[in-house]
């Protein structure tokens, strides 16, 4: 409720054109000082002095962001009264003349904008830009993804494992490392997931029954098999009949040194290799593509792979 004085102070803030065409401006959107300047062509000291006075009565509250002041109606009872006033000149001259020039202004910001990506489209690409990590991507993407049973086979550091928890019915996590598993428990429980099932295996030979998984993944594993066909078949062997498989690895290469650093049995797959061995294992409707070429040299290109197993 407004009382006698209250009503009567905001009354009296309505009783100017410029502060009622302010207002009704910002009944359309939050807006700027420099914008309000820009659509009702009024100095800044004018604009500012109408502003104060209608935020000092309660009807407009302002905000920071940066370097900008933004301005909106503010909610409550006065808000209620304002609209009786406006309602009643909705259909003036001036007010229309503010909408035009509203229109304006939007069309500024666009062109702002366009003009930014525009200026920076070649380049975009190589920027570093907030938030904008293959992590953070991937996270967000699996959101998509169906609450099933996941097999992830080869762990490596557990960051796959970690995000498929956190949409997953149950992943059961395989790894020949104790090590590797044991570190992927411990950070499980800190961030509380209990739907993580460790197996201390080889992919090669996996110790899980037939048909008891929706989707098994192998990223940057199968060029550690021995026999990537071998690993492949036990990745059949799992899933159920319709269920689907992911393979991330490397596009063929030459760099050797990677056997005895990072222990690579292969060095990579072209993507003739990766779909004979998948029609071989007994997938259909095998889709491989080349998803990423890393920034560093020696630039390994990322080889994403899908297929299922036929219903």
């Amino acid at each position: 409720m407004i009382g006698p004085s209250g009503a009567a102070r905001i009354l009296k803030s309505l009783a100017d054109e410029s502060r009622l065409r302010i207002l009704h401006l910002l009944t359309e959107e939050e807006l700027t000082g420099s914008d309000l300047m820009e659509i009702l062509n009024m100095g800044q000291s004018r604009v500012s002095t109408h502003l104060n006075l209608l935020r000092e009565v309660g009807l407009v509250l302002d905000r920071r962001a940066g370097r900008h002041t933004f301005y909106s109606i503010a909610p409550g009872p006065g808000s209620q009264l304002l609209k009786t006033v406006l309602d009643g000149a909705k259909a003036s001259p001036e007010f229309a003349a503010d909408l035009a020039g509203l229109a304006v202004v939007r069309e500024a910001r666009v062109a702002r904008k366009r003009a930014y990506f525009d200026r920076v489209a070649a380049s975009f690409g190589e920027q570093l830009l907030p938030g904008r990590t293959w992590e953070g991507l991937a996270r967000s993407l699996l959101q998509l993804a169906p609450r099933a049973r996941y097999a992830d086979l080869g762990i490596g550091d557990g960051l796959l494992t970690l995000m498929l928890a956190e949409i997953a019915e149950r992943v059961t996590a395989v790894d020949i490392s104790a090590q590797m598993l044991d570190q992927l428990r411990q950070r499980a429980k800190a961030k509380g997931f209990e739907n993580i099932v460790t197996v201390e295996a080889d992919i090669e030979k996996l110790p899980l029954e037939d048909r008891s998984h929706d989707v098994v993944v192998l990223s940057q594993a199968l060029h550690h098999a021995t026999e990537p066909l071998r690993a492949l078949r036990e990745a059949k062997r799992v899933l159920v009949r319709g269920g689907r498989l992911l393979v991330i690895d490397l596009l063929a290469h030459n760099e050797d040194w990677v056997r005895e650093k990072l222990e690579h049995v292969h060095l990579g797959f072209t993507e003739q290799e990766l779909a004979k061995l998948l029609a071989d294992a007994g997938f259909q409707a095998v889709s491989i593509q080349r998803a990423a070429r890393d920034p560093e040299p020696p630039h390994f290109m990322t080889l994403v792979a899908t297929a299922t197993r036929n219903a």
